[in-house]
């Protein structure tokens, strides 16, 4: 296990903690006092650094390298059913951006998602979830199967940004991502969205408009991330805490101000210190979603999602 800087305090008790323990099996002191004062001591260093996280470490939480990216969350999510689709018939297959067909909880869904990349090989050939325009053409073409074919959408989003490169832009990024926001806003079917890790710019909202959309609780969702935000007013990366704290990025702040529907809590210390049991969560979010919108008729789904997005935001006629 990986331990971001502020978890320090934790990684030392349990380092005591295992010693204490090694102790006890390779002797005949009875160290079990010591032990159970040491884990009293590690449960209330948890509690208090991860109930007084703030915005930027809430950041660095989103990005743990133990953190499971979109792949490993549909794989524990679907009932051993997922069938990966490809391309968006158009350029190629984009492989930061993940999609095809599962069964979650007896319900079939069309998933989509970005995809990190779990090593360096890997996050080279994901673009280290960096989707370009045919990525988005991509999901925009699954989720009009899905649509064609009466199937709930669910998306995963998990992305440092859409991918800036000149040949991206040449190939039309801004209108891929306007296109599917457009698109997503008017489809006839239910859409369930869930940030699991990063939800960076327009990059995240290419697959964001959701009738649910729910956050995990070590995520954040703005319209620029504090590194850049930083170097942008300060023209340095040094204030990125600062940067995080204005932007309002936590799961707490978009839920403050109605910008996403619920929080979704995950175990002490992150989604990665206790997987199954936060896939389990996520997965009784996505299907309790789904079952307040499946008897919605097609006319009232998609009135109710457009009032939803029309409300958002100050404004002044």
């Amino acid at each position: 296990m990986e331990y971001l800087d502020f978890e320090l305090p934790i990684k030392e008790l349990e380092d005591q903690l295992d010693k204490c323990q090694v102790i006890g099996q390779e002797s005949d002191v009875d160290v079990s006092a010591t032990c159970e004062q040491i884990e009293k001591k590690l449960e209330e260093t948890k509690k208090n650094i991860y109930a007084n996280l703030t915005a930027w470490q809430r950041v660095q939480m989103s990005r743990h390298p133990n953190r499971p990216y979109t792949l490993e969350h549909i794989a524990s999510l679907t009932d051993n059913t997922f069938l990966e689709l490809f391309g968006d018939r158009g350029v190629r297959d984009d492989k930061a951006m993940v999609g095809g067909l599962g069964r979650i909880g007896g319900q079939s869904f069309m998933i989509i998602g970005q995809q990190k990349g779990i090593n360096t090989k890997m996050r080279q050939l994901r673009n280290f979830g960096m989707a370009n325009p045919e990525g988005y053409r991509k999901a925009l073409r699954l989720m009009k199967m899905a649509e064609k074919f009466n199937i709930p959408v669910l998306t995963l989003v998990d992305t440092p940004g859409a991918y800036p490169g000149l040949e991206a832009e040449e190939r039309g990024q801004g209108e891929a991502i306007a296109r599917n926001i457009l698109e997503m806003i008017r489809l006839k079917v239910p859409i369930i969205t869930v940030i699991i890790g990063e939800g960076a710019s327009g990059g995240a909202l290419g697959i964001g408009v959701g009738d649910k959309v729910y956050m995990l609780e070590n995520t954040w969702y703005s319209v620029i991330s504090p590194e850049s935000c930083s170097s942008i007013l300060w023209r340095s990366w040094e204030y990125k805490e600062q940067a995080a704290e204005a932007l309002k990025l936590t799961a707490k702040d978009m839920k403050e101000h109605n910008l996403i529907d619920e929080i979704v809590p995950e175990p002490l210390g992150g989604i990665h210190r206790d997987k199954e049991t936060g896939f389990k969560t996520v997965k009784e979010y996505v299907l309790k979603g789904f079952n307040e919108l499946k008897d919605l008729s097609t006319t009232d789904l998609v009135a109710q999602r457009m009032d939803k997005y029309s409300k958002m935001g100050q404004f002044n006629e």
